[in-house]
């Protein structure tokens, strides 16, 4: 496993915390993910998983890169994503943290489905090998935080029902991974609710 290992090359501009005004479902959502370990660190200290939520002008918040540990997250622990660049493999975020590994996953849901305003990418075994290739699955070959995950995602979405049906898939790529995303935090949990309880 090398979740929490930045892959991109990332334009951080180190701020202050984020509002706390902007963070309420999206605090309350992690810290559920967290609860049931869908969310959360390996025994060797590696991080898995992170959440995030659209914000305006075409920003997102996502969870900041190497907080997995953390049974609840603050303000400090937040970065605001600006813009990804897929061909220089380049993102631009600001806060008190770098943006997560899975930043490019995040954003390019964002930006093909301008309906959706949550993203959350759990861990599951169990469940990941119950529904790989038997759900929407992105590329075995596409690892995760690169662009080829990115770019597998956008070929999911646009040639499969995923974005209009599902709300989830898996990364065949990333063994534990699934992405799931809704409308807003409520609906994005009720899918990883729909998803605990009814694998196949």
């Amino acid at each position: 496993m090398e979740e929490g290992y930045i892959k991109f090359h990332c334009e951080w501009e180190k701020g202050p915390p984020l509002s706390r005004a902007l963070l309420g479902s999206l605090s309350r959502g992690r810290q559920e993910m967290y609860r049931r370990g869908l969310i959360g660190v390996y025994t060797d200290g590696i991080g898995y998983g992170n959440i995030s939520h659209r914000t305006t002008n075409g920003h997102f918040i996502i969870s900041g890169s190497s907080t997995g540990q953390y049974p609840q997250l603050g303000p400090e622990h937040y970065s605001l994503v600006k813009k990804i660049d897929l061909t220089n493999n380049s993102v631009w975020c600001s806060g008190p943290l770098a943006a997560s590994s899975e930043t490019m996953s995040h954003a390019v849901i964002y930006q093909e489905c301008p309906e959706v305003n949550a993203v959350i990418h759990i861990h599951d075994l169990a469940l990941w090998k119950a529904l790989v290739h038997r759900a929407p699955t992105s590329s075995a070959t596409a690892q995760y935080g690169t662009p080829e995950m990115a770019k597998a995602i956008i070929q999911l979405i646009r040639n499969t029902p995923v974005r209009h049906r599902e709300g989830y898939f898996v990364m065949a790529g990333h063994e534990e991974g699934l992405m799931v995303f809704g409308k807003d935090m409520a609906q994005a949990v009720a899918r990883v609710d729909c998803l605990a309880g009814c694998s196949i």
